[in-house]
C-alpha cells in the first residue's frame, strides 16, 4: 500500500511503479497459466504466444527499471521509501526470471509432446505444483500491492507444498526410468518442467520476502528457518 507523502508527485510516481509492476506481474501469471495447460494438452499457437509475449515482459522489465532511475534521481528517498523501490526493482527481476521458467515448461511440453508415440506418464505431481506456483505467483503480488506481512508469510509457508510434490515426483521416477528405458527422455523432461516450476515458487517466496524488507527494514533472504512477522495489513 502507497503511503501518502508531502510530495503529491511522489505518490503519483509510487502508483505507477506499482501499477506497471503488478501489470508485469499479471503477464508472468499468465505465462505460466499458459505454461502448465501447454502440459495437459499441447498447443502450438498457445507456445508460440508465449514465446511472443515474454518480449513484452522483458521490456516492461526494462521500462520499469528506467523509471525507478528516475524517480531515485529526482525524489532521492530515504528510509522506507527507498527500501521501497529497491524492493520493487529485484521484484521485477524476479518476474523476468519467473517468466523464464514459463517458458522453459512450455519447450519442454513442446518436446513431451513429440515423444508421445513412446507412452503416457502420469504427471499429477507436476500439474497440482503448477497449479499452486501459479497461485503462489498471484498471492505473493498482492501481498506486496497491500504491504500484507501475513499474506507474505502464508505465502512463505505454502511455498513447501510446492517442494513437496517436486519431491515426490522426482522420487517416483528413479524407479520409474529404471523400468522404462524407452521413456527416460520425456521422464527427464518432466523432471526438468517439474524443476521449473519450483524455480517459479522461489520467485513468489522472494517477492514475499521483500514485503518484510520494506515494511520493517530486515532482508530474510536466505535466513533458515525465516518467518515473516504477524500484524495486521499496513
Amino acid at each position: 500500500m502507497v503511503e501518502k507523502h508531502l510530495s503529491s508527485q511522489f505518490d503519483a510516481d509510487l502508483r505507477q511503479l506499482l501499477g506497471r509492476l503488478l501489470a508485469m506481474g499479471g503477464m508472468v501469471e499468465l505465462q505460466m497459466t499458459r505454461a502448465v495447460a501447454t502440459l495437459e494438452r499441447f498447443n502450438p499457437s498457445v507456445f508460440e504466444a508465449i514465446r511472443d509475449d515474454e518480449k513484452q515482459i522483458n521490456i516492461a522489465e526494462r521500462e520499469i527499471d528506467e523509471l525507478l532511475e528516475q524517480v531515485i534521481a529526482r525524489r532521492q528517498p530515504a528510509a522506507r521509501d527507498f527500501r521501497l523501490l529497491m524492493a520493487t526493482s529485484k521484484c521485477i527481476g524476479n518476474l523476468e526470471r519467473a517468466a523464464d521458467e514459463a517458458r522453459q515448461v512450455a519447450k519442454r511440453a513442446r518436446r513431451i509432446d513429440e515423444q508421445r508415440e513412446l507412452g503416457f506418464l502420469r504427471t499429477p505431481e507436476v500439474l497440482k505444483a503448477g497449479q499452486l506456483a501459479s497461485d503462489l505467483l498471484h498471492r505473493a503480488l498482492d501481498a506486496f500491492a497491500r504491504m500484507d506481512t501475513n499474506a507474505a508469510n502464508q505465502v512463505m509457508q505454502d511455498d513447501r507444498a510446492i517442494d513437496e510434490e517436486f519431491r515426490a515426483f522426482t522420487t517416483r521416477m528413479v524407479p520409474f526410468m529404471s523400468d522404462n528405458p524407452r521413456m527416460i527422455s520425456m521422464a527427464l523432461d518432466y523432471m526438468f518442467v517439474a524443476k521449473a516450476i519450483e524455480r517459479v515458487g522461489d520467485h513468489a517466496t522472494n517477492i514475499a520476502e521483500f514485503v518484510l524488507y520494506v515494511v520493517g527494514g530486515t532482508d530474510i533472504r536466505h535466513a533458515a528457518g525465516a518467518r515473516l512477522p504477524q500484524s495486521n495489513t499496513v
